[in-house]
């Protein structure tokens, strides 16, 4: 087991009380888990700014599937970077509209990049990247 190492903070008794409010709206139970999934949060962040980094990531999109064309150039994009897409998911919502939700791993840069092309297709309605880790270098 991992050696835990104990420090202080100073915050001020308003800052304090928002974060206290925050952590029990969120379901934490004590201070130290909630700063840590912060610290993580920022560690994340952080590999995502090396475009060359290992990295993981679920994109949403929901789109008009009115047009026949569409779900072809999602599925040609997908193909062009296999290598990217661990698994893709098609959910049918309503009569009119679906939702595609891709896992992709792989460098944090292409990422970005294949995120954005599929984002910005015509008749795609909304989309988010959901830009997380593959965990090897965030400590437990």
């Amino acid at each position: 087991m991992e050696k835990t190492i104990r420090f202080s903070i100073s915050l001020e008794s308003e800052l304090s009380r928002k974060f206290d409010s925050w952590m029990k709206k969120n379901g934490y139970e004590n201070r130290s888990e909630a700063v840590r999934d912060l610290i993580r949060d920022k560690l994340v962040e952080e590999e995502w700014k090396d475009d060359s980094k290992e990295v993981v990531a679920v994109l949403s999109l929901v789109y008009s599937h009115d047009s026949p064309e569409l779900p072809r150039v999602l599925t040609d994009i997908q193909h062009q970077h296999h290598s990217l897409v661990i698994s893709s998911t098609h959910i049918h919502l309503d009569k009119h509209n679906c939702l595609e939700v891709i896992i992709m791993k792989g460098q944090a840069g292409v990422i970005k990049k294949v995120a954005s092309e599929l984002l910005s297709l015509r008749r795609v309605k909304h989309g988010r990247l959901m830009m997380t880790t593959t965990g090897a270098d965030i400590p437990s």
